[in-house]
């Protein structure tokens, strides 16, 4: 799957200037929308580290992806500039490297949870889950009215600084910023002799490595003594408990890491947005977007809410309006003519009025019923089902049904 991300803006390049251009752009997602379906992928797959691997539905998980998004745009403003005594270094500020912040903001994020969390744990079950619904929702509703953050705190806040300085610190990316906005570097030519990238594609691997570095440690964890026991609490706590774990040490730490993990995905948001909002930020509806994709994909595997990510952006751009530039509608409309599209088709109703009326602003309508398919019908999500079918993990046995296909 990292290979296919990988390929992934080379291959559309390709396709988008293909005989079928029209049919790939529609079609396919752009690369600026991986580019949000990875750091919203890692916020999901921080989610379903704690929910899905413990058993305890963290509804309020949008405080630690708000917390890292609003840190980031602030520092990047300055506001929370600050210069440690002694020396002369300053954190905080729109002079410190990105990737600095992003572990900056992962660390207020888990403060954040351990906070939460030790109140919480208190409780199981669904008391849990609206206590920390109910935490988040406080801090939406702080947020939204705190004038710390911005003139206008119920719009939101956006970086105003130049579009200098705040580099990354990573070769070819140097001046991927906040500042600059959408996470956009500056172009690459010439890499390895004959790889060219455009901004949004420096932007996407730049992105992309840190989301894989992300899942890789949580992957680790979950693999760990500390991963069994969270699975053994998720089967049964009372039986864990009973054997000499501390559960809610476990609960607490799962928490907390998880609580990081969507304070990075949220700095990366913020750094792509190049604004935050209490809507965007800490709204319930945020942890709500992370639970469909988990469900999509699949509950309890961590890689899962990357494909339910991905499912869901790209059928909502497909059905958009706009398209992102494709889409189905545009589509319809570029391709169709005239004719076609003034067809009556019953009591003054026309085929393009009627097109408009099915596909124009209602993408969430067919993106729930097909989340209402997927519980019913595929309940363990994409990649819970084909690890079922092929009997474990993909990367696993994958390569062994490959082998017997071919023979």
């Amino acid at each position: 799957m990292v290979l296919a991300f990988a390929a992934y803006p080379g291959l559309y390049r390709v396709l988008v200037n293909s005989p079928l251009s029209a049919e790939f752009v529609a079609l396919l997602p752009r690369v600026e929308t991986l580019v949000v379906v990875l750091f919203f992928a890692l916020f999901a797959m921080s989610f379903d580290f704690v929910s899905g691997y413990t058993g305890y539905l963290s509804f309020g998980h949008a405080a630690f992806y708000g917390t890292g998004a609003y840190l980031v745009v602030l520092a990047a403003n300055g506001v929370l500039a600050f210069t440690v005594p002694g020396t002369g270094v300053t954190l905080f500020g729109p002079e410190t490297p990105f990737m600095l912040l992003l572990v900056l903001a992962g660390v207020a994020a888990a403060a954040l949870a351990l906070a939460i969390g030790s109140v919480s744990f208190r409780l199981s079950g669904v008391y849990f889950a609206m206590i920390t619904l109910g935490f988040s929702q406080v801090l939406y509703v702080f947020v939204r009215d705190w004038d710390f953050v911005g003139s206008a705190p119920r719009d939101g806040v956006a970086v105003t600084g130049s579009l200098e300085g705040f580099e990354i610190g990573v070769p070819y990316v140097d001046s991927l910023t906040v500042s600059i906005g959408q996470l956009t570097g500056d172009s690459v030519e010439g890499l390895f002799g004959f790889v060219n990238l455009g901004p949004t594609e420096v932007s996407f691997y730049a992105v992309g490595a840190v989301v894989l570095v992300c899942y890789l440690a949580m992957q680790r964890l979950v693999h760990s003594p500390f991963g069994k026991v969270m699975i053994a609490i998720r089967e049964n706590e009372e039986r864990a408990r009973a054997v000499g774990y501390d559960t809610y040490a476990y609960k607490l730490g799962a928490f907390v890491i998880s609580g990081f993990f969507a304070g990075v995905a949220g700095a990366l948001f913020a750094g792509f947005r190049r604004s935050v909002t209490p809507e965007n930020g800490f709204y319930f509806l945020v942890a709500g977007d992370a639970l469909l994709a988990s469900i999509i994909g699949g509950f309890g595997t961590l890689a899962g809410p990357l494909y339910g990510r991905l499912f869901d952006e790209g059928v909502r751009e497909f059905l958009s309006k706009e398209g992102g530039g494709g889409g189905l509608l545009p589509y319809l409309r570029a391709n169709l003519g005239e004719g076609t599209m003034a067809t009556e088709l019953y009591n003054g109703l026309t085929f393009g009025e009627a097109i408009d009326t099915f596909l124009n602003g209602h993408a969430a309508l067919y993106v729930g019923l097909l989340f209402v398919l997927f519980v019913l019908y595929v309940p363990n999500g994409l990649l819970g089902t084909v690890r079922d079918r092929l009997g474990g993990r993909v990367a696993t046995v994958a390569p062994a049904h490959v082998r017997r296909w071919l023979k």
